[in-house]
């Protein structure tokens, strides 16, 4: 029988609580304080913990970050009866599965409960950590994730890791990346043979179609989730999504009882757009779990020759073998320099297009696009360096948000430097 952990420090609430969870088959123990609960947890470890945001001396907040240090696959629901989302946000932010907001009905703790149970057990039933991949999906990734670069290989890692996991993946980088490709790969590797992969582009859809897809008359589910049950809901370009439909789609991921999983592309950092209250924070939390950051082509020009053969490869050439064509020095040198701002899709459009059309097996530089060759927009080193410096100083000034003194000393800089 799944066991539940009840936190709260009101002998009513866990007296009420008891007499709902354990009519439907669930154990539960009680904790009067996160302390309690923690020190339980870590003597007994229970299937679920329920906890409630407001006790001391350790609140529900803080008892779910050492609950997640401890045990990171640690499966809580806090209860809040503030009228602010914002507790509800921070719950997400830390790695609730889930939270509930009182008074809340029956109905919605033990569906709730049974989504967060279903959730665990799927994360149980799936490949643990260290056990190799089935032969086909190991297969699947390997041919079509290709290259040779750290960044890659990294990437590549994480996503074998992805796979085995049910929560929600946001898939971030620029356009032409292969989001669409991985998101693909992922659904193949992690769901059962023909099981649906149900694509909707977010950059496309009206609010009217958005809100008759997803929540349908009465709020009941809409086309596509029901379609997708079983299966995995495709969000691609979810950075287009106006407000209204950005909290529809928090209404429908609260109550997914479809039992699909749900994978997002943004070619924009979604946490920059939600702290400048360009996106809901919830629905950033809740696709955000497993986030997943693919690196322009430009950062790792190591992966292009490899992507060469590949493309080259693929291509149909009327006198010989696509598979033997080969590229020069010059040709590999331009090729490698060149910035790709349509990453791999266009890459993939430039090797296709020559391999099918050249008579000779090795391609020289002259039969490279004019494009390619022209130099007279690239940067100069010095202002290339300095664009890069820009760009992590940023970074880490959002890392310490906005502290200067703290980014200077992480920079290792004087902060005058930072402005």
């Amino acid at each position: 029988m799944p066991s539940i952990l009840i936190v709260d420090d009101l002998v009513s609430i866990h007296e009420m609580l008891e007499a709902v969870i354990q009519p439907i088959g669930y154990t539960t123990a009680i904790a009067t304080d996160g302390e309690k609960a923690l020190v339980r947890y870590k003597a007994e470890k229970y299937d679920l913990v329920l906890a409630d945001i407001d006790m001391k001396p350790m609140d529900g907040i803080t008892l779910l970050r050492q609950l997640k240090a401890y045990d990171p696959s640690a499966v809580v629901i806090i209860m809040t009866a503030y009228a602010s989302n914002d507790s509800a946000v921070q719950a997400l932010k830390f790695g609730a599965f889930d939270y509930l907001q009182k008074p809340f009905r029956i109905d919605e703790l033990i569906s709730t409960l049974k989504r967060a149970l279903e959730h665990r057990q799927h994360n149980i039933d799936a490949y643990p950590e260290g056990k190799p991949l089935p032969p086909a999906a190991q297969s699947d990734i390997d041919a079509h994730l290709i290259g040779a670069s750290a960044l890659h290989i990294r990437m590549v890692q994480q996503v074998k890791k992805l796979i085995s996991l049910r929560n929600p993946v946001l898939l971030s980088g620029e356009s032409g990346t292969g989001k669409t490709s991985i998101a693909e790969m992922l659904h193949a590797c992690s769901t059962p043979v023909g099981a649906p992969f149900i694509s909707v582009n977010c950059a496309l859809s009206n609010e009217s179609d958005f809100h008759a897809g997803l929540l349908g008359e009465n709020r009941a589910g809409g086309i596509w989730v029901k379609q997708a049950n079983g299966g995995t809901l495709f969000l691609n370009n979810l950075d287009k999504l106006v407000a209204p439909m950005q909290r529809e789609l928090v209404a429908v991921l609260r109550g997914n009882a479809h039992g699909f999983r749900v994978i997002c592309t943004s070619s924009v950092n979604l946490e920059a757009l939600m702290e400048e209250g360009k996106f809901d924070e919830e629905l950033f939390y809740r696709v955000a779990t497993l986030p997943l950051q693919i690196s322009p082509l430009r950062d790792r020009p190591e992966d292009i020759p490899v992507l060469l053969k590949h493309f080259a490869s693929s291509a149909s050439n009327p006198n010989f073998e696509a598979k033997l064509i080969e590229f020069s020095p010059d040709a590999l040198a331009i090729l490698r320099a060149y910035p790709w701002p349509g990453n791999i899709t266009e890459l993939s459009l430039v090797v296709s297009q020559i391999a099918s059309t050249t008579e000779f097996r090795v391609i020289q530089a002259d039969q490279l696009p004019p494009r390619l060759k022209s130099l007279k927009d690239w940067l100069k080193l010095a202002d290339f360096l300095a664009l890069q410096e820009k760009h992590y100083v940023e970074k880490v000034l959002h890392a310490c948000r906005g502290d200067k003194v703290q980014a200077a000393g992480v920079l290792g800089v004087d902060v005058s430097r930072l402005g």
